[in-house]
This record gives structure tokens, C-alpha cells and sequence, in this order.
């Protein structure tokens, strides 16, 4: 095992570098740049060449690239150019309420796709499979942005329940304890379940594709010929083997559970990770996307060895592969 983790992340190590050097070139590629914000009546050209030299702007591109490289390489992720500070603190600021977000609609993904699957094929082409299928495709087939206009539309202009956008109300700080954590609930609620639902919607089709499957195997129909019951068939004994295309799925959450949902985050002005990275795009803040990118990059990496690490879990068989 500890052979396999070893191996996993050396041969990370150029798809990293891969990485980083595509988006550093994407980025200077495409039209526009920092110096464009710099056009402003007040700002005078010797204090515009400043600001150049003090980002390295005023360098090619071949330096600025090599430059930028031995930072990473030392462990220095630059000073983003919008914010005036650190990227590493930039992103550290972002990442827990980018890992609340993804953690809770990771956990409201599993745990609805688990019930919808196992509900599913308790009766496989019953009229409650039937249902949950059409619902789980449809669910899965909408747009992330048109289902997150779609709530706030319902669950907050129209019927008022759950607030619209932001991580707190604006007098949260006056709260106590109590109501501080009952606001932040209210307000994790609808960004949460658009990401959750969608990704159950996945999930449940995976395992019960898989139940399904199982639940023909040998070992399930001596279980069955002895007298135990359906549900404990399914709970027990047939979802721990068809567990595993659920295991490749979690893995690759893991990048969204640490860069964030773009799309959620932007919509529901939510303080994580993707609107960090929407609001550097939009400034043409190059460091601060660089990192969140490479950042992505390695949630990649890290989520397969994840993957793999819980297949061994899951399944021991995967532990004698070489």
C-alpha cells in the first residue's frame, strides 16, 4: 500500500508541472490582462510602471514564467494582484467555507443517493424504480446554474424559507452562539442541496446499476434460500460489493471539495474557493488563478489515490494488486 501511495505521487509530479505550464500559458493567451485595470485617470504613468515592475510585469514571458516557477517550487504561491496580499492567505481564507459547502452536499449526496438506490431496487421495474428514474435523470440532466435559479426562485422570493445568497445575514454578528450557527444553516441550505441533489441523482443511478447486478450473485441467493430478509439482504450483504463504482465517484469529489463549485458559489455569493477563482479570472489576477487551478490539479491527483485507497477498503482483493 505504501508502495502504491509513493508511486502514485511521483508520477504526479510532471502532470502537476503539465498543468501549471498550460494554464500559465492559457492565461497569458487569452485577451486581456492585469495591466488593462491599471488604466485609470488618476493613476499617473510612472505609477503605473510601478505596479509593473513590482508584479514582474514589465518582463517577457519566458521570465515570467521561470520566475513563477521557482516561487511554486520553493513553495511560495505569489502576492495576488487584486487582493494585495499572499495567495496562500487568499486561498486559506476561502477554503473552509468551500470545505463546509462541499462536505455537506457530499454527505447529502451519498446519503439520498444510497436511499433512492436501495429504494429502487427493492421492486426493480416497479412503479417506485420507474419514478426515481425519471427523477434522477431529469434532476441530473438540468443545468447547475438553471436548478440554483430555480431554488432561490421557490424556496426564497416565492415562498420566503431560506435566504438567497451569502455565507451569513448581515446582523449575524449580533447572534449568539445558537442563532449564529441556526443563520449559517439557513444560509448553507440551498447552495448545499443544489450541489447535493444533483450529485445523488449520479450516485443513485451508479449503485443501483449495481445492486442490480449483485443481487443476482450466488451468495445472495443462499442468503435468501436461508430466510433472511430483502431488506437485510440489501443493507447487509449486497451493498458492500456494489459499493465500489460508488468509491470512483467519491474520489473524484474530492476536487470539487477542496476548489469548490464555481457555478454554486458564484450564484449564491458564496466566500469559498470557486469565487475566489471567478472573481481572479475576471480581474485577470494571474497568481491567485494560477494557484487555484494547480490547487484543482492536485484534488485530482489526491482523489484518485483516495479511490484507489478505498477500493482496498471496500474490496481486500485490490490490496494483492501489484
Amino acid at each position: 500500500m505504501t508502495r502504491l501511495v509513493l508511486r502514485r505521487l511521483v508520477a504526479a509530479l510532471p502532470l502537476l508541472w503539465l498543468v501549471a505550464t498550460l494554464t500559465f500559458a492559457l492565461i497569458h493567451a487569452a485577451p486581456g490582462s492585469y495591466e488593462d485595470q491599471l488604466d485609470h485617470p488618476r493613476l499617473t504613468p510612472e505609477a503605473r510602471q510601478l505596479v509593473r515592475e513590482r508584479y514582474g510585469l514589465d518582463l517577457p514571458l519566458h521570465r515570467q514564467y521561470l520566475r513563477w516557477l521557482g516561487s511554486l517550487a520553493r513553495g511560495d504561491l505569489g502576492v495576488s494582484f487584486l487582493y494585495r496580499r499572499p495567495v496562500a492567505e487568499v486561498l486559506w481564507e476561502a477554503l473552509p467555507a468551500t470545505l463546509l459547502l462541499s462536505g455537506t452536499a457530499l454527505v447529502l449526496d451519498l446519503a439520498l443517493g444510497l436511499v433512492l438506490a436501495v429504494g429502487s431496487v427493492r421492486r426493480p421495474h416497479g412503479w417506485l424504480d420507474r419514478l426515481i428514474t425519471v427523477l434522477a435523470l431529469g434532476v441530473y440532466g438540468m443545468p447547475t446554474f438553471w436548478l440554483a435559479g430555480l431554488a432561490i426562485l421557490v424556496f426564497s422570493l416565492l415562498l420566503g424559507w431560506l435566504p438567497a445568497s451569502h455565507m451569513h445575514a448581515v446582523a449575524a454578528g449580533q447572534l449568539s452562539g445558537p442563532g449564529r450557527f441556526l443563520d449559517l444553516l439557513l444560509h448553507l441550505g440551498l447552495p448545499a442541496a443544489c450541489l447535493g441533489v444533483v450529485g445523488a441523482a449520479a450516485t443513485a443511478r451508479y449503485l443501483r446499476a449495481t445492486l442490480i447486478e449483485v443481487r443476482g450473485a450466488l451468495f445472495l441467493r443462499a442468503a435468501r434460500a436461508r430466510g433472511l430478509s430483502e431488506r437485510r439482504l440489501l443493507w447487509v450483504h449486497a451493498l458492500r460489493p456494489a459499493l465500489l463504482p460508488v468509491v470512483t465517484v467519491l474520489g473524484l469529489s474530492l476536487p470539487v471539495l477542496v476548489s469548490g463549485s464555481v457555478v454554486v458559489e458564484v450564484i449564491f455569493s458564496w466566500p469559498g474557493m470557486g469565487r475566489v477563482l471567478w472573481t481572479a479570472a475576471n480581474a485577470r489576477d494571474i497568481p491567485v488563478t494560477l494557484a487555484t487551478t494547480l490547487l484543482g490539479a492536485a484534488a485530482v491527483v489526491l482523489g484518485n489515490l483516495a479511490a484507489d485507497l478505498l477500493y482496498a477498503v471496500v474490496d481486500p482483493r485490490a490490496r494483492e494488486a501489484p
